[in-house]
């Protein structure tokens, strides 16, 4: 049996936790609800070190809900201008 490298052991439970949001998010708008909370915050920064230095877009984008939940929070006018005032370190 071939074993996984730590990246991919961790990119295979990331993938599993992006489908139970698939599901959680096919019955409600955000993570804890209907409303924008501190659950939905708190993933704005590793998603998109995630989608963004990381190149693993396809793992938002290939999940209907996701993806929507995604664009809606990496959207807002709050996350734009901390995106602006951050320059990634690499």
């Amino acid at each position: 049996m071939k074993r996984l490298s730590v990246l991919g052991w961790h990119l295979v439970t990331i993938c599993k936790v992006l489908d139970i949001y698939e599901e959680r998010l096919s019955k409600n708008k955000y993570l804890a609800g209907d409303f924008f909370s501190l659950v939905d915050l708190s993933h704005l920064p590793f998603t998109q070190y995630l989608v963004g230095q990381m190149g693993k877009e396809y793992m938002t984008t290939s999940r209907k809900h996701v993806s929507a939940w995604w664009d809606d929070i990496s959207s807002r006018p709050s996350w734009q201008k901390v995106l602006q005032l951050y320059a990634p370190p690499f």
